[in-house]
């Protein structure tokens, strides 16, 4: 029987059966919603409790359904949220989004189902960070849990707000380079950041430069340059640059991140892609 809580609600107690291992650590790093970026992952079950028995079938499906806690969200939930996609910036309530400050905090992604190896599942598409505690798989079953005809509410049209992004051929070499780097789709991350409220900073690292309509975007220690064309809701991703100046990456600099080496060979592959001193304010510090 559950225990009561001191409004004298039952409260239960629910505790993992495994944890989420991917190189999404940050909040920001990590996708919109599972299905929209190819982010992989692996669930890790807990051994010694018959989860290999539980495991017998799962292989079949092609997706699978992952309950988990919102580990990193400990901000008091509101019972009115912003969408980071919403049309004009409204707010909403909190039940008809998928905001991580809940009540309870619960999540639930479907993702694909790669393979099963022993008691770890390894998935694709995932939107979780590393060390979420997973509370639950269960089989994605299509008949039972697709509705694609049904109204989405407010986000039924929203894609017409959407900013249009639009990158220039240096751009995509760099992010080329990158991507398999930093273990991300980082083309995905400027989606997701700037296809709506690509200046607002409670829902991503966003600075102003000093000329108009020119900003920087953050990307753990990377920036990214681009310009708002307000009159067609376009974006314009001018650059790609280390967050460091080119005298942070000299032999012997201090290196607290671990991730110098390879600011120092993205500079060497695309030379003066050091932090420009006019954008020394934006450089990355510990």
């Amino acid at each position: 029987m559950a225990d009561l809580s001191p409004s004298g609600l039952p409260v239960w107690e629910i505790s993992p059966i495994g944890f989420f291992r991917t190189r999404a650590v940050r909040p920001y790093e990590a996708p919109r919603q599972a299905t929209l970026e190819a982010e992989t992952g692996v669930v890790e079950l807990l051994p010694k409790r018959m989860f290999e028995q539980s495991l017998v079938g799962l292989e079949g499906f092609e997706r699978i359904w992952l309950i988990y806690r919102f580990h990193r969200s400990d901000t008091h939930w509101k019972p009115m949220v912003q969408p980071p996609r919403t049309r004009r910036g409204e707010k909403q309530g909190l039940f008809a989004t998928r905001a991580p400050y809940r009540p309870n905090a619960i999540g639930m992604s479907c993702v694909e189902l790669d393979r099963i190896e022993g008691l770890r599942i390894f998935v694709r598409g995932s939107d979780l960070l590393d060390g979420t505690p997973i509370l639950d798989v269960k089989p994605y079953v299509p008949y039972a849990d697709a509705f694609p005809d049904a109204k989405a509410g407010w986000l039924d049209g929203i894609e017409e707000f959407a900013w249009k992004i639009g990158l220039s051929p240096a751009v995509e070499e760099k992010i080329a380079f990158l991507d398999p780097l930093l273990g991300l789709s980082v083309r995905a991350f400027l989606d997701k950041h700037l296809q709506s409220q690509p200046t607002d900073p409670r829902h991503k690292r966003v600075r102003r430069t000093g000329t108009p309509g020119l900003w920087v975007l953050s990307l753990r220690t990377w920036r990214i340059l681009f310009r708002l064309e307000e009159e067609n809701r376009r974006i314009e991703v001018l650059d790609l640059f280390s967050g460091y100046l080119a005298e942070d990456l000299l032999p012997g600099a201090e290196d607290p991140f671990s991730d110098k080496e390879t600011h120092r060979a993205f500079v060497a592959r695309f030379p003066g892609s050091a932090l420009p001193p006019e954008l020394a304010w934006h450089r990355h510090r510990p």
